[in-house]
């Protein structure tokens, strides 16, 4: 009876631990959330722009419009948490990651601290360790990432360059995702001559496009943060939410083990007074 008492004491304070951390966790989603709505009209605008660029002359080229013939080595940029105790939010991103650059050679720059102690752990050239906290990120350092990304790329040290993130779509649904950001492939490529009719772009279209390239970068790597920490917060509440369901469930069911223990005493107790006064 000591025993199952000391256990019902220690699952009551870890559910106490656990309701606390949805507690937190549910504070801080409705911020998360905003942040992610906030984002996307950015990515959208640069997008645009690149398109427009891309179509308004007919002889546009760029660097970061064109694949290479062999794909030497690759580079990542891998978003995950600062924490654990979010279900399998981190563990399904590494997978992916893992599935995704299997045998080839790659660089990362990981994003949040469990992204760093796995690539130490696999020993992962780590180009940055400038965005080692997800929570704590700013513009300016989704900028100075996307910087040196995108010089790796132009200057051929990387052949391509993904993006793995988890994708919000609801409290109960993260999907992890690997997006290729450079060479950039979904940019519209139709060259109307109406268009270029139409706009100038100084000094030339090629030249903007190309400085307005590491700012597309760094808008999606900004993206792939909002995402990715609404997604780890929604995650977590979620895996706690479930923790103090079944915390709740094994006090009851130790409860109940109390009870019959406890009666069972009882009932040796009054079999023995009973049997003791008979002897008598």
């Amino acid at each position: 009876m000591k025993d199952i008492k000391m256990r019902i004491k220690s699952v009551e304070s870890t559910m106490q631990i656990t309701k606390a951390m949805e507690l937190v966790a549910s504070s801080k989603l409705r911020k998360a959330k905003q942040r992610v709505e906030q984002t996307r009209p950015y990515f959208y605008s640069l997008y645009r722009t690149l398109s427009d660029i891309a179509d308004s002359d007919t002889e546009f080229s760029s660097v970061f419009l064109k694949s290479r013939e062999q794909v030497r080595k690759v580079g990542y940029i891998i978003i995950a948490g600062d924490r654990g105790l979010a279900g399998g939010y981190n563990n399904n991103m590494f997978k992916l990651f893992a599935s995704h650059s299997e045998g080839k050679e790659v660089c990362c720059v990981p994003i949040g601290k469990k992204a760093v102690d796995y690539c130490k752990r696999r020993n992962i050239e780590i180009v940055s360790y400038d965005l080692a906290s997800v929570e704590n990120v700013t513009i300016e350092d989704c900028d100075k990432a996307g910087k040196i990304m995108t010089e790796k790329f132009r200057n051929g040290e990387i052949d391509e360059l993904h993006m793995g993130y988890t994708t919000f779509v609801s409290m109960l649904s993260q999907e992890p995702q690997m997006m290729q950001i450079l060479p950039i492939t979904n940019v519209n490529s139709k060259k109307s001559d109406k268009a270029k009719m139409l706009t100038i772009y100084e000094p030339d279209s090629e030249t903007l496009f190309d400085m307005i390239v590491p700012q597309y970068v760094s808008g999606l790597i900004h993206g792939g943060i909002a995402e990715s920490w609404a997604s780890e917060v929604a995650s977590r509440r979620t895996a706690m939410d479930s923790a103090s369901k079944n915390a709740a469930e094994m006090v009851e069911s130790l409860s109940l083990s109390y009870n019959r223990a406890r009666q069972a005493a009882i009932t040796q107790e009054i079999t023995e007074i009973v049997s003791g006064a008979g002897a008598l």
